[in-house]
């Protein structure tokens, strides 16, 4: 396991050894004392999530607000994301940047997003399946969220907006000045 430092601080790009063969291939996707090691991050996880999606669906943004907040450990298990971690927390030099990388089942990469940041991703394949570990639980009540098409931000989707596949939920959530001032970091 080898964890590259992103331009946002305690956001890391992880990228496994993979031992394929005729048979197929077999990793280690984490290992939580060579994370510590390689990061200075100290990170138990408590819940895993997965998602399967069509081309064009957009999830996020999306975080958890205040003493709820998650770092997320995201990878693909079929197909390719763009995947998008944006740093809000006020006191970062990366403040209201964001961090953009392909996800695939063929790279193997995974993200490290660490809590203080809102984290979505598009499907770029026909279909995808998403998984991600967490490291606090979910709860309803602290849902957050940022607008994906928020002019402050700038993100590029990759995809028009006429291919989006967008939930109901996330297309009325805030812009960022209001996310930010209700996020809680």
């Amino acid at each position: 396991m080898k964890t590259t430092a992103t331009p946002l601080r305690d956001c890391y790009l992880i990228e496994d050894t993979v031992f394929a063969d005729e048979r197929g291939y077999f990793f280690e996707s984490f290992n939580q004392q060579t994370f510590l090691e390689q990061t200075g991050l100290d990170v138990c996880f408590v819940q895993d999530n997965q998602s399967a999606s069509v081309k064009g669906v957009l999830r996020g943004l999306h975080f958890q607000k205040g003493g709820h907040a998650q770092a997320k450990l995201v990878r693909v298990l079929q197909g390719k994301v763009l995947d998008i971690a944006v740093d809000m927390r006020k006191d970062s030099p990366g403040f209201g940047q964001y961090f953009a990388v392909e996800l695939t089942a063929e790279n193997h990469l995974q993200l490290f997003v660490p809590r203080g940041f809102a984290h979505g991703f598009v499907v770029l394949s026909a279909q995808a399946v998403f998984f991600y570990k967490c490291d606090n639980y979910y709860q309803k009540a602290a849902e957050g969220g940022i607008l994906f098409n928020d002019p402050t931000l700038h993100i590029d989707w990759q995809l028009p907006a006429t291919e989006l596949i967008i939930s109901a939920k996330d297309k009325v959530l805030p812009g960022w000045e209001e996310a930010v001032a209700d996020c809680g970091f």
